[in-house]
């Protein structure tokens, strides 16, 4: 019988590709994931971390993978200064990147997360402090939040992403995943999919302080279903 869909959340640790071969004997999922068949809907660079979704699914990996859809994309991000609320506003409004202007950006600055220690540490300058953002976007090109800290002259010192749509990282560990049903929705390949009001963010309201889940270290893995 045909696997039935289904949808891999992975929090996908610093350092490890978004494919399960390399041909340098980098860290891949191969090293993480051991559920056949499946393949990453989309990607998370090499240097960031969280949640990165894989699907057996064709249908479910274009529906997520597609820019089209504009799945909203929620990261937690680290950058060097403490930028104000004229440099957020520049993000809310759509800045100009060398690829062209991005689309508006759901911005605000939140206190630190409480989740794991990155290994190795994040570079620490006593001289020069630093500042946690969260930034919602519905596009995914090369390196773009990076790239739109960059623009505002707030350099990106780590970056996590903690949601896709409606789907988070929960309490997941680095390197830990777990498999869910595929919505039959995004199984219809002309259906639309729903984001909107379904993602559950880490704050009460838009600008309200950030009510971040605590990163529980020993909580047991949930690699088979």
């Amino acid at each position: 019988m045909p696997s039935q869909p289904e949808i891999i959340l992975l929090n996908k640790p610093f350092m490890v590709l978004s494919q399960f071969t390399d041909g340098e004997n980098r860290a891949t999922l191969a090293d993480y994931v051991d559920r056949p068949g499946v393949y990453p809907a989309g990607r998370l660079d090499r240097d960031s971390e969280g949640l990165l979704l894989l699907t057996n699914s064709g249908t479910v990996q274009s529906r997520i993978a597609d820019p089209r859809h504009k799945m909203e994309k929620t990261y937690w991000v680290q950058v060097e200064g403490e930028p104000n609320e004229e440099d957020l506003e520049r993000l809310r409004q759509g800045i100009t990147l060398k690829d062209g202007p991005t689309r508006p950006a759901k911005v605000r600055a939140i206190p630190k997360p409480d989740i794991w220690p990155r290994n190795p540490p994040v570079r620490y300058r006593a001289s020069i402090p630093d500042s946690w953002l969260e930034i919602i976007i519905s596009e995914g090109r090369n390196r773009q939040v990076r790239r739109m800290t960059a623009a505002i002259g707030y350099p990106t010192l780590r970056l996590v992403r903690y949601a896709i749509g409606p789907w988070s990282l929960d309490s997941l560990s680095p390197g830990e995943w777990r498999a869910i049903p595929a919505p039959a929705e995004l199984l219809k390949r002309s259906a639309p999919v729903k984001t909107q009001g379904v993602q559950k963010r880490p704050g009460a309201s838009r600008f309200g302080k950030p009510k971040t889940k605590p990163f529980r270290a020993g909580q047991k893995k949930q690699n088979k279903r």
